[in-house]
């Protein structure tokens, strides 16, 4: 899966963040008791929509989970066929996620590939069949995936971060690993803003994340130096008093025109 930084606003939505709280008090969900998000967004280039993500998440019980579908939609659904499924499942160590394993399938046209990533030995252990013709120069490292996450997980401990009340919200490295490439996501807040998309309207906090590739990366796909210096800006708002935080907006100037995803439907259920 290649995740140059024009398409960094979709890999980090195709986990959406929530936070596992019952209420406004960012308490743990009470044993037997179950949080469950939806949310759809779209996603456009200037003016014109190209794509749709749809999001389910879960948690109850001590346990996470989440899936997700990506989309080509609107004007680019007249000149691709593209669709990624992904999914995770984790456990909450404390109130921390940690992922057990990944997965995405990636459609393009008649192409069809599944990506896999155990993380239950500490290091990531990826499968993809077909198998890449190449893992990338250099490679990731069994150094490289070592305390890795997934990238839905990274979303879920940047939701993490703004429910607890010590510490500085979105700020720190999270070091993910996506069956492929390595990367981090380098946190740094901006404030609060009030914005309104079809999906949600309000206050919400303002967090960029800046995108510095480590390994797996063939000749060709790793990013140019102008792009990386172009943030993933997140607009995490809170919903249903507190429960959950969500992301109603990103936005990266990366790639032509640069890429927004909003919000157009919430539920918690």
């Amino acid at each position: 899966m290649i995740v140059r930084p024009a398409l960094v606003p979709i890999a980090a939505l195709t986990a959406l963040c929530w936070t596992p709280g019952a209420g406004g008090d960012g308490a743990p969900v009470p044993h037997g008791e179950t949080l469950r998000l939806t949310a759809t967004y779209s996603t456009s280039v200037l003016v014109f929509q190209v794509g749709r993500i749809d999001v389910t998440a879960e948690v109850a019980g001590g346990r996470y989970a989440a899936d997700a579908h990506v989309e080509a939609a609107g004007l680019a659904a007249l000149f691709t066929d593209f669709e990624i499924d992904s999914e995770v499942e984790g456990r909450l160590d404390g109130l921390a996620p940690r992922p057990d394993r990944y997965g995405h399938v990636e459609r393009t046209g008649n192409k069809v590939r599944t990506v896999e990533v155990g993380f239950g030995t500490g290091v990531a252990q990826p499968s993809a069949e077909p198998p890449f013709s190449s893992w990338g120069e250099p490679p990731a490292s069994e150094a490289d995936r070592t305390g890795t996450i997934d990238p839905m997980t990274a979303v879920l401990f940047l939701s993490q971060s703004l429910a607890e009340a010590q510490g500085e919200p979105c700020t720190g490295s999270l070091p993910v690993f996506d069956g492929k490439q390595r990367y981090n996501l380098n946190l740094t807040a901006r404030g609060t803003e009030e914005i309104r998309t079809r999906g949600w309207r309000g206050e919400a906090l303002v967090c960029d994340a800046y995108y510095e590739p480590i390994s797996g990366y063939d000749p060709e796909d790793w990013p140019e130096p102008g792009e990386t210096s172009h943030p993933l800006r997140l607009w995490i708002a809170p919903v249903g008093d507190g429960a959950a935080f969500i992301p109603v907006r990103a936005h990266t100037r990366a790639g032509f025109g640069g890429v927004t995803i909003e919000a157009r439907e919430i539920t918690l259920g």
